[in-house]
């Protein structure tokens, strides 16, 4: 497995285990609401606002999860880039348009002294 399959396995690993914690704590919020409005304790209000806080924290990593796989991809598109090989050819004009034309003569391409 490469480098890069990891990464897109432990991207998809995170990110589905953030939305199951949004969601748990969405139906967890839904039952403190109810629990705070009944009791009508400080406490639970109190907790209420902390499991508030905690969902939205959750929500900051996922889009920093995002944030942060773009970033992977823009690296490894640049290592492509970067490995990029180029061609070069040693030899005279001549020998270029030779192997150009695929022909057996060369062309004489010097300047015609007067």
């Amino acid at each position: 497995m490469s480098d890069s399959d990891k990464i897109n396995n432990d991207y998809e690993y995170s990110r589905e285990t953030y939305y199951e914690l949004v969601e748990k704590g969405k139906q967890s919020l839904e039952l403190m609401i109810e629990v705070a409005r009944e009791s009508e304790h400080p406490r639970a209000f109190e907790v209420l606002s902390g499991m508030i806080k905690n969902i939205s924290d959750v929500n900051d990593r996922l889009m920093d999860l995002n944030k942060k796989k773009k970033d992977i991809d823009k690296k490894e598109e640049i290592k492509k880039i970067a490995n990029t090989t180029n061609n070069l050819f040693v030899g005279s004009t001549a020998d270029l348009q030779k192997i150009l034309k695929n022909e057996k003569e060369l062309i004489d391409v010097t300047p015609k002294q007067e």
